[in-house]
Protein backbone atom coordinates (compact mmCIF):
# COMPACT_ATOMS: atom_id res chain seq x y z
CA UNK A 1 0.00 0.00 0.00
CA UNK A 2 1.48 3.33 -1.07
CA UNK A 3 2.18 5.88 1.62
CA UNK A 4 2.02 9.67 1.44
CA UNK A 5 5.54 9.58 2.87
CA UNK A 6 6.84 7.58 -0.07
CA UNK A 7 8.98 9.11 -2.79
CA UNK A 8 8.23 9.62 -6.48
CA UNK A 9 10.48 7.60 -8.76
CA UNK A 10 11.43 9.25 -12.04
CA UNK A 11 13.46 7.56 -14.76
CA UNK A 12 14.85 8.09 -18.22
CA UNK A 13 17.59 6.70 -20.44
CA UNK A 14 19.92 9.37 -19.08
CA UNK A 15 20.02 13.09 -18.35
CA UNK A 16 17.06 13.99 -20.57
CA UNK A 17 14.43 13.15 -17.97
CA UNK A 18 15.94 15.79 -15.72
CA UNK A 19 14.06 18.33 -17.86
CA UNK A 20 10.84 16.65 -16.68
CA UNK A 21 12.15 16.32 -13.12
CA UNK A 22 12.61 20.08 -12.98
CA UNK A 23 8.96 20.58 -13.94
CA UNK A 24 7.88 18.06 -11.30
CA UNK A 25 9.92 19.68 -8.54
CA UNK A 26 8.64 23.11 -9.54
CA UNK A 27 4.99 22.04 -9.32
CA UNK A 28 5.36 19.68 -6.33
CA UNK A 29 8.11 21.23 -4.19
CA UNK A 30 7.15 19.34 -1.02
CA UNK A 31 7.54 15.88 -2.55
CA UNK A 32 10.62 13.66 -2.38
CA UNK A 33 12.00 12.54 -5.75
CA UNK A 34 14.48 9.88 -6.76
CA UNK A 35 15.68 10.25 -10.34
CA UNK A 36 17.32 7.29 -12.09
CA UNK A 37 19.14 7.90 -15.35
CA UNK A 38 19.85 4.67 -17.21
CA UNK A 39 22.86 6.15 -18.98
CA UNK A 40 24.51 2.74 -19.21
CA UNK A 41 21.81 1.79 -21.74
CA UNK A 42 21.52 5.15 -23.50
CA UNK A 43 20.08 5.80 -26.03
CA UNK A 44 16.69 4.14 -25.49
CA UNK A 45 15.48 5.60 -28.79
CA UNK A 46 17.53 3.13 -30.77
CA UNK A 47 16.67 -0.03 -28.76
CA UNK A 48 13.98 -2.65 -29.33
CA UNK A 49 10.58 -2.62 -27.63
CA UNK A 50 11.13 -5.87 -25.70
CA UNK A 51 14.41 -4.62 -24.29
CA UNK A 52 12.84 -1.31 -23.32
CA UNK A 53 10.06 -3.10 -21.47
CA UNK A 54 12.57 -5.24 -19.61
CA UNK A 55 14.73 -2.26 -18.65
CA UNK A 56 11.73 -0.16 -17.57
CA UNK A 57 10.21 -3.02 -15.58
CA UNK A 58 13.42 -3.56 -13.64
CA UNK A 59 13.68 0.10 -12.74
CA UNK A 60 10.06 0.28 -11.55
CA UNK A 61 10.47 -2.88 -9.47
CA UNK A 62 13.52 -1.36 -7.81
CA UNK A 63 11.62 1.85 -7.03
CA UNK A 64 8.76 -0.11 -5.47
CA UNK A 65 11.11 -2.17 -3.33
CA UNK A 66 12.40 1.10 -1.86
CA UNK A 67 8.93 2.53 -1.17
CA UNK A 68 7.94 4.60 -4.19
CA UNK A 69 4.36 5.88 -4.14
CA UNK A 70 4.29 6.86 -7.82
CA UNK A 71 6.45 6.57 -10.92
CA UNK A 72 7.10 9.00 -13.75
CA UNK A 73 8.46 7.64 -17.02
CA UNK A 74 10.37 10.75 -18.08
CA UNK A 75 11.11 9.38 -21.54
CA UNK A 76 8.92 9.53 -24.65
CA UNK A 77 10.37 6.30 -26.01
CA UNK A 78 9.97 4.28 -22.79
CA UNK A 79 6.45 5.66 -22.35
CA UNK A 80 5.49 4.50 -25.85
CA UNK A 81 7.09 1.09 -25.40
CA UNK A 82 6.40 0.19 -21.78
CA UNK A 83 3.80 2.38 -20.02
CA UNK A 84 0.77 0.24 -20.91
CA UNK A 85 2.45 -2.96 -19.74
CA UNK A 86 3.68 -1.35 -16.50
CA UNK A 87 0.16 -0.15 -15.69
CA UNK A 88 -1.18 -3.66 -16.21
CA UNK A 89 1.48 -5.08 -13.91
CA UNK A 90 0.96 -2.40 -11.22
CA UNK A 91 -2.72 -1.39 -11.40
CA UNK A 92 -2.71 0.46 -8.05
CA UNK A 93 0.44 2.45 -8.74
CA UNK A 94 0.12 5.95 -10.23
CA UNK A 95 2.28 5.81 -13.37
CA UNK A 96 2.66 8.89 -15.53
CA UNK A 97 4.43 8.98 -18.85
CA UNK A 98 5.42 11.73 -21.23
CA UNK A 99 4.38 12.07 -24.84
CA UNK A 100 5.09 14.43 -27.75
CA UNK A 101 3.22 17.70 -27.15
CA UNK A 102 1.27 17.67 -30.40
CA UNK A 103 -1.97 18.85 -28.83
CA UNK A 104 -0.66 22.22 -27.55
CA UNK A 105 1.23 22.70 -30.82
CA UNK A 106 -1.98 22.29 -32.82
CA UNK A 107 -3.79 24.71 -30.50
CA UNK A 108 -1.20 27.41 -31.16
CA UNK A 109 -1.70 29.70 -34.16
CA UNK A 110 -0.44 29.36 -36.78
CA UNK A 111 -0.17 25.58 -36.90
CA UNK A 112 -0.11 24.75 -40.59
CA UNK A 113 3.28 23.01 -40.44
CA UNK A 114 4.51 21.36 -37.24
CA UNK A 115 7.95 19.80 -37.01
CA UNK A 116 8.28 16.88 -34.59
CA UNK A 117 11.80 16.04 -33.45
CA UNK A 118 11.95 12.63 -31.76
CA UNK A 119 13.82 9.35 -31.56
CA UNK A 120 13.27 6.69 -34.23
CA UNK A 121 11.44 4.36 -31.82
CA UNK A 122 9.06 7.10 -30.61
CA UNK A 123 8.10 7.91 -34.18
CA UNK A 124 7.66 4.25 -35.14
CA UNK A 125 5.30 3.19 -32.36
CA UNK A 126 1.52 3.40 -32.44
CA UNK A 127 1.27 6.02 -29.69
CA UNK A 128 2.76 8.76 -31.85
CA UNK A 129 0.62 7.81 -34.85
CA UNK A 130 -2.52 7.94 -32.71
CA UNK A 131 -1.55 11.40 -31.47
CA UNK A 132 -0.90 12.55 -35.02
CA UNK A 133 -4.30 11.28 -36.17
CA UNK A 134 -6.14 12.75 -33.18
CA UNK A 135 -4.55 16.19 -33.03
CA UNK A 136 -2.66 16.66 -36.27
CA UNK A 137 -5.45 16.29 -38.83
CA UNK A 138 -5.56 20.06 -39.41
CA UNK A 139 -1.80 20.42 -39.76
CA UNK A 140 1.06 19.06 -41.79
CA UNK A 141 3.01 17.05 -39.22
CA UNK A 142 6.64 16.62 -40.28
CA UNK A 143 8.26 13.87 -38.22
CA UNK A 144 12.06 13.79 -38.16
CA UNK A 145 13.87 10.87 -36.49
CA UNK A 146 16.82 12.58 -34.82
CA UNK A 147 19.28 9.70 -34.75
CA UNK A 148 22.18 10.33 -32.38
CA UNK A 149 20.91 13.61 -30.93
CA UNK A 150 19.92 12.35 -27.46
CA UNK A 151 23.19 10.45 -27.20
CA UNK A 152 25.14 13.59 -28.10
CA UNK A 153 23.28 15.69 -25.51
CA UNK A 154 24.11 13.01 -22.95
CA UNK A 155 27.78 13.85 -23.41
CA UNK A 156 27.32 17.47 -22.24
CA UNK A 157 29.34 20.40 -23.64
CA UNK A 158 26.20 21.76 -25.28
CA UNK A 159 27.92 24.82 -26.74
CA UNK A 160 30.37 22.77 -28.80
CA UNK A 161 30.22 23.35 -32.59
CA UNK A 162 29.62 19.67 -33.38
CA UNK A 163 26.23 19.74 -31.62
CA UNK A 164 25.05 22.68 -33.71
CA UNK A 165 26.30 20.91 -36.82
CA UNK A 166 24.35 17.78 -35.86
CA UNK A 167 21.12 19.76 -35.40
CA UNK A 168 21.74 21.53 -38.70
CA UNK A 169 22.16 18.22 -40.46
CA UNK A 170 18.98 16.79 -38.93
CA UNK A 171 16.51 19.67 -39.31
CA UNK A 172 18.32 22.59 -40.98
CA UNK A 173 16.29 22.23 -44.16
CA UNK A 174 13.18 23.33 -42.24
CA UNK A 175 14.59 26.71 -41.15
CA UNK A 176 11.92 29.36 -41.66
CA UNK A 177 9.52 26.76 -43.03
CA UNK A 178 7.61 25.53 -39.95
CA UNK A 179 5.24 27.23 -37.50
CA UNK A 180 6.35 25.35 -34.39
CA UNK A 181 8.49 22.48 -33.17
CA UNK A 182 7.49 19.61 -30.89
CA UNK A 183 10.39 18.33 -28.82
CA UNK A 184 9.52 14.64 -28.69
CA UNK A 185 12.45 13.58 -26.52
CA UNK A 186 13.09 14.78 -22.97
CA UNK A 187 16.73 15.47 -23.81
CA UNK A 188 15.81 18.14 -26.35
CA UNK A 189 14.59 20.96 -24.05
CA UNK A 190 18.20 21.32 -22.91
CA UNK A 191 19.16 22.46 -26.41
CA UNK A 192 16.22 24.78 -27.08
CA UNK A 193 18.58 27.69 -27.74
CA UNK A 194 20.63 25.68 -30.22
CA UNK A 195 17.50 24.45 -32.02
CA UNK A 196 16.34 28.04 -32.43
CA UNK A 197 19.78 28.97 -33.77
CA UNK A 198 19.14 26.50 -36.58
CA UNK A 199 15.39 26.87 -37.15
CA UNK A 200 14.74 30.48 -36.14
CA UNK A 201 12.64 31.90 -33.32
CA UNK A 202 9.81 29.38 -33.47
CA UNK A 203 7.61 28.20 -30.57
CA UNK A 204 8.88 24.97 -28.97
CA UNK A 205 6.57 22.51 -27.22
CA UNK A 206 7.53 19.66 -24.89
CA UNK A 207 5.55 17.36 -22.60
CA UNK A 208 7.19 18.13 -19.25
CA UNK A 209 4.64 20.57 -17.84
CA UNK A 210 1.71 18.35 -18.84
CA UNK A 211 3.35 15.36 -17.17
CA UNK A 212 3.79 17.30 -13.94
CA UNK A 213 0.14 18.39 -13.94
CA UNK A 214 -1.01 14.83 -14.57
CA UNK A 215 1.09 13.51 -11.69
CA UNK A 216 -0.30 16.10 -9.29
CA UNK A 217 -3.83 15.16 -10.33
CA UNK A 218 -3.26 11.43 -9.80
CA UNK A 219 -1.60 11.95 -6.43
CA UNK A 220 -4.49 14.14 -5.33
CA UNK A 221 -7.09 11.59 -6.47
CA UNK A 222 -5.27 8.85 -4.53
CA UNK A 223 -4.80 11.06 -1.43
CA UNK A 224 -1.03 10.65 -1.82
CA UNK A 225 0.08 14.28 -1.90
CA UNK A 226 2.75 14.95 0.71
CA UNK A 227 1.40 16.74 3.80
CA UNK A 228 4.83 18.29 4.38
CA UNK A 229 5.24 22.05 4.12
CA UNK A 230 9.01 21.77 3.85
CA UNK A 231 11.16 21.41 0.78
CA UNK A 232 11.34 17.85 -0.50
CA UNK A 233 14.59 16.05 -1.28
CA UNK A 234 15.84 15.27 -4.77
CA UNK A 235 18.24 12.36 -5.22
CA UNK A 236 19.98 11.74 -8.53
CA UNK A 237 21.18 8.25 -9.49
CA UNK A 238 22.66 6.65 -12.58
CA UNK A 239 23.29 3.15 -13.88
CA UNK A 240 26.54 4.43 -15.35
CA UNK A 241 29.51 4.18 -13.03
CA UNK A 242 32.49 6.45 -13.31
CA UNK A 243 33.91 9.81 -12.32
CA UNK A 244 31.84 12.87 -13.08
CA UNK A 245 28.58 11.08 -13.96
CA UNK A 246 26.46 12.41 -11.09
CA UNK A 247 28.22 15.78 -11.31
CA UNK A 248 26.98 15.99 -14.91
CA UNK A 249 23.46 15.11 -13.73
CA UNK A 250 23.66 17.90 -11.15
CA UNK A 251 24.80 20.29 -13.85
CA UNK A 252 21.76 19.50 -15.99
CA UNK A 253 19.45 19.83 -12.98
CA UNK A 254 20.82 23.31 -12.20
CA UNK A 255 20.96 24.42 -15.84
CA UNK A 256 19.09 27.63 -16.60
CA UNK A 257 15.98 27.10 -18.70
Amino acid sequence: MASVDGFIGVFDSGVGGISVLRELVGLLPHEDFVFFGDSAHNPYGERGVDELRELSGGIVDSFLTEGAKAVVIACNTATSAAAAQLRLEHPSLPIVGVEPALKPATEHDPHDRILVMATPVTLRLDKFHRLAREFGSGSEVIAVPCVGLAHRIEQGDLDAPDLLELIEGLVGEYAGAVDSVVLGCTHYPFIARQIRQVLGDVPLFDGGAGTACRLRSLLSEASLLSPSKGKGRVELRSSLRGPGVLERYEEFFRMKA
